[in-house]
């Protein structure tokens, strides 16, 4: 399908240009397709400038008639030029709310067919902001604040330098309408409410910009990141050695553990970088700003005080971050 040269159309051609360039030229790719504007506009997109593509659309099941919206959507992705296009359906659980548990069965689905492909969604300009928003509002931390990343193995974002309304506009000259999900217009998700009053109450009162905004701020906390990151990584190494000769009489097939002194002499924000790393590494989910704050007074503000319950362990056992012998470690204890 040859595409009109719209501007809208060319912006999200371009989107799409300088992510596959980034990566090193043309491949083979997925496309998630939900059916609505932006990944519509991202298949369209994709057919003329990422080469040889394949649609999928998965089916989450939670509507009346989702299946004939999922291959109404697949149809159109063969009509622009896709390769290929499938349906999987999924089940989705009730985990973490119906948005986070949708979110997991739709990247597992992805995961399960991509076949070695790189995984292209439809995140926009407006979807970042609304991520550094609701990050900011939560007070959970910088890394949460600096939104989504173009590429983060296997998965790319293209048109996150794309306005939604551009999306939209790219459908109009396509001829093409998109699926509208009803659940985009829900004030149950606070998602919509960030994105239908709280961004436009935003713009009005600071006379527009901020979607842009918040998406460079996203852009310059992830840069800071990256070194931070970097110097983080310096910490963890030396207070695992550190640890490793303090002599403290760990067995040597427990887990590892971190020295405090080591911990206590870095800057607080490298500090809770490394022990948040570390904690990964251990196998602890789920982790708040909470835990680490109270993983932190371990090290900063000891007086002997019990250890802290994080996420993570078995059904029989839960993890515990405790202070013993001048070091941090992580213990599986059974749960009461």
């Amino acid at each position: 399908m040859r595409l009109p040269e719209t501007a809208a159309v060319l912006a999200v051609r371009r989107g799409v240009r300088e992510w596959v360039a980034a990566r090193g030229g043309h491949g083979p790719v997925v496309v998630g397709l939900s059916g609505g504007a932006d990944s519509l506009a991202l298949v369209a997109a994709a057919v003329a400038e990422a080469g040889e593509v394949t649609a999928v659309v998965v089916d989450h099941r939670l509507q009346e008639r989702s299946g004939e919206v999922a291959d109404l959507a697949a149809e159109r992705a063969v009509g622009l030029g896709c390769v290929g296009a499938m349906v999987v359906p999924v089940e989705v659980g009730r985990e973490g709310g119906v948005e986070a548990a949708a979110r997991v069965a739709r990247y597992a689905a992805l995961e399960a067919v991509r076949d070695g492909r790189p995984v292209l969604l439809g995140h926009t300009l407006d979807d970042q902001a609304e991520t550094v928003l609701l990050g900011l509002a939560r007070g959970s931390g910088g890394r949460s604040i600096q939104g989504m990343v173009a590429w983060t193995a296997p998965w790319g974002r293209p048109l996150l330098g794309v306005r939604r309304a551009q999306t939209v506009r790219m459908c109009a000259d396509l001829g093409i309408e998109p699926w509208d999900d009803p659940h985009n217009t829900d004030p149950r998700y606070t998602r919509v409410r960030v994105r239908n009053e709280v961004l436009p109450l935003l713009e009005d009162v600071l006379g527009g910009g901020v979607a842009q905004a918040l998406a460079r701020t996203a852009d310059q906390l992830r840069a800071d990141g990256i070194v931070l990151d970097a110097c983080a990584d310096e910490v963890l190494r030396a207070a695992r050695t550190g640890a490793a000769a303090t002599g403290s009489g760990v067995p040597d097939n427990d887990p590892p553990t971190l020295s405090v002194e080591i911990l206590a002499t870095a800057p607080p924000a490298l500090r809770r970088r490394a022990v948040r790393v570390w904690l990964r590494d251990q196998g602890v989910t789920g982790l708040v700003n909470a835990h680490l704050q109270a993983i932190d007074e371990l090290v900063s503000n000891w007086h002997g005080q019990g250890g802290v319950a994080v996420g993570g362990g078995s059904r029989d056992h839960r993890l515990v971050v405790t202070r013993e012998h001048g070091t941090l470690a992580v213990r599986a204890q059974p749960r009461i």
